[in-house]
């Protein structure tokens, strides 16, 4: 975990820190609603450390049988991976971890009391519900990770049979996800919930990463042109976006020429074109998508 020296802690870091934790607790609360607001209601299971919590709340009564609230299980559960992991391979977590796994058992606890289960009005639509559910999670964790925040869960059972075996991470969180999901099918609700329920971690999953990727998607750019340094500087300027000069030669011409390297994000795209096209339109341009561009500007590296 980074230290920072009573030097370093300047106002634009503090705010910067509140915002990310800000977010964080958005995106868990927002993970929280589609648990208990939309998953709950239609009596699915999905996978992680949430769906174990889920599976003791049916199997300790549910809605009817007053059963364990999700949020108990989860802060419980957490607690002892974490206590575990600690003793096992030595503490490893950062703080935006710690403060997401117990603020998730939290959101739990808090959204299932007060979100009524007929809310959506889905409970009777377990597709819709498995999908719309899935793609809320999706997007709440994924906020929280692009964030630095992690829930732990099924991460931390992973890296405790990691320093054992030279077993994956997905591979050890896919076959936890797979267990619980098919314990699912002892709960009373056939084979349909273990069903709907690989239907929400596939849903989760296509949008966490869709997220994840989106959030960080770029454009390379390389333009071929005579007023490289004019188109150079405007993007500079006006982009606010740094330049690179490569040294090229037309093969045809056997001439030397400059290659003006740019990268933005791709919603800069059309400004940068813009700026070609006034200065030199009949410039060569080559555009490519790159994703996790890292440095100023761009996404700050994390531990």
């Amino acid at each position: 975990m980074a230290k920072f020296s009573p030097r370093e802690l300047t106002p634009s870091l503090v705010l910067r820190t509140v915002k990310e934790y800000v977010f964080i607790t958005f995106g868990l609360f927002l993970y929280a609603f589609a648990w208990t607001g939309i998953i709950l209601p239609a009596k699915i299971v999905g996978g992680g450390v949430s769906g174990m919590a889920m599976l003791i709340y049916f199997a300790t009564g549910g809605a009817e049988g007053g059963g364990i609230p999700i949020g108990y299980s989860l802060f419980v559960i957490n607690a002892v991976l974490i206590l575990f992991s600690a003793f096992i391979i030595g503490v490893q977590f950062g703080a935006k971890t710690i403060f997401a796994t117990f603020m998730l058992a939290l959101a739990m606890s808090v959204m299932q009391g007060i979100v009524p289960p007929d809310l959506i009005g889905l409970q009777d639509d377990r597709l819709l519900s498995a999908i719309l559910g899935g793609a809320c999670s999706g997007i709440g964790i994924s906020i929280c990770f692009m964030q630095g925040g992690s829930t732990g869960g099924t991460d931390i059972i992973a890296m405790i049979i990691n320093k054992y075996r030279n077993i994956s991470y997905g591979k050890v969180i896919m076959f936890c996800d797979f267990i619980i999901i098919g314990c699912s099918y002892f709960i009373g609700n056939g084979i349909s919930t273990v069903i709907y329920s690989y239907v929400i971690v596939a849903v989760s999953g296509y949008m966490l990463d869709t997220v994840l990727a989106g959030n960080r998607q770029s454009s390379q750019i390389l333009i071929v042109s005579q007023r490289y340094e004019a188109i150079a500087e405007h993007i500079s300027t006006e982009l606010r976006r740094g330049v690179t000069l490569l040294d090229g030669q037309g093969w045809y011409t056997r001439e030397p020429t400059k290659v003006v390297m740019v990268v933005c994000r791709k919603n800069e795209t059309s400004s940068l074109f813009r700026i070609i096209k006034e200065i030199d339109p009949q410039a060569f341009i080559t555009v490519g998508s790159v994703m996790g561009v890292y440095g100023l500007g761009f996404e700050a590296l994390k531990k």
